[in-house]
């Protein structure tokens, strides 16, 4: 537990310096468990990521709501809400990035969907990357609209807010994040120019079925904890 927390620390403070977040702004979380109790961990809210230790890290139970303080008197990030509901629901899912990257939360400003304007979308396991319903931030009608935008998909972006990502270990979360930043900017980048040539339905469908075995290797990453890659 105590490397897991420091490697959740390590991809947090990465969110700063690969540019998804400034300040005190996203969290990212990590599946774990925890004296035989299933949940994770979860960065702390308030605390800014160049001064974030593991032992701010803050375990959260998977079943039940948050309500005591946690032994180490931090408390979660204010959107523990849809990272527990993303545990609960997708089994898959071993760790949850949330951030207010520019170009991510610009094209969420703007309440749009990503559509397939470039083939690696379907890294995200859809024809199209889905903007959810606006919603307060740190309410459970967010993580409701947020799992509604994830279904069949590994990333949304939530309205006038910013991006949400899931994948297999915090390190694998935030090469995620930054992908998906990374397409938000080409994304706006060709809009500045006209109207993007979209991949067909049928070409989709033959990208998605290459990237159902997309990268995969006979040995495992020394990075990641098995079926992380």
């Amino acid at each position: 537990m105590p490397e897991l927390r420091q490697r959740l620390v390590d991809a947090a403070r990465r969110m700063a310096s690969e540019g998804l977040n400034k300040g005190t702004s996203g969290n990212l979380s990590v599946r774990a468990e925890e004296n035989g109790i299933s949940g994770y961990l979860i960065t702390p809210t308030g605390i800014s990521c160049d001064t974030l230790s593991s032992s701010d890290i803050v375990f959260m139970a998977l079943h039940g709501v948050f309500g005591e303080t946690p032994e180490n008197g931090r408390k979660p990030s204010s959107e523990w809400r849809f990272h527990r509901d993303i545990y609960a629901r997708r089994p898959e899912a071993r760790a949850v990035l949330h951030a207010h990257s520019p170009f991510a939360t610009a094209l969420a400003c703007l309440r749009r969907n990503i559509p397939p304007f470039h083939y690696m979308i379907a890294r995200f396991g859809g024809d199209s990357v889905l903007c959810a319903n606006y919603a307060t931030f740190g309410t459970q009608a967010l993580s409701d609209a947020a799992l509604d935008a994830l279904k069949d998909r590994t990333a949304c972006l939530l309205a006038n807010h910013g991006q949400l990502v899931f994948g297999q270990s915090p390190e694998h979360a935030l090469a995620l994040g930054v992908e998906l930043e990374t397409l938000c900017e080409q994304y706006w980048r060709a809009c500045q120019l006209g109207e993007p040539t979209l991949l067909s339905a049928e070409e989709m469908r033959v990208i998605l079925e290459k990237f159902s075995h997309y990268g995969q290797q006979s040995s495992q990453c020394s990075v990641c904890p098995p079926r992380s890659c």
